[in-house]
């Protein structure tokens, strides 16, 4: 049992990208989030400062009664 555990996960030497590639996957996710929040941001900064009440009645303009029938 105890010699099962103590080999080797494979050859060694063919991991030697494993770190590089790594460090890559690791960038381009920092890279990808970067982009994701300043697109974020951007689409805040678009939405208005306040939003309707959803619980207040729709008020019609002065003088219209609601009828559009022509």
């Amino acid at each position: 049992m105890t010699t099962v555990l103590a080999t080797g996960f494979g050859d060694e030497r063919s991991g030697g990208l494993a770190g590089p590639m790594g460090l890559l996957i690791i960038l381009l996710l920092a890279v990808a989030t970067i982009f994701l929040i300043r697109n974020m941001n951007a689409r805040l900064r678009r939405l208005p400062d306040r939003f309707p009440d959803p619980d207040r009645p729709e008020t019609t303009a002065e003088g219209d009664d609601g009828d559009h029938r022509e």
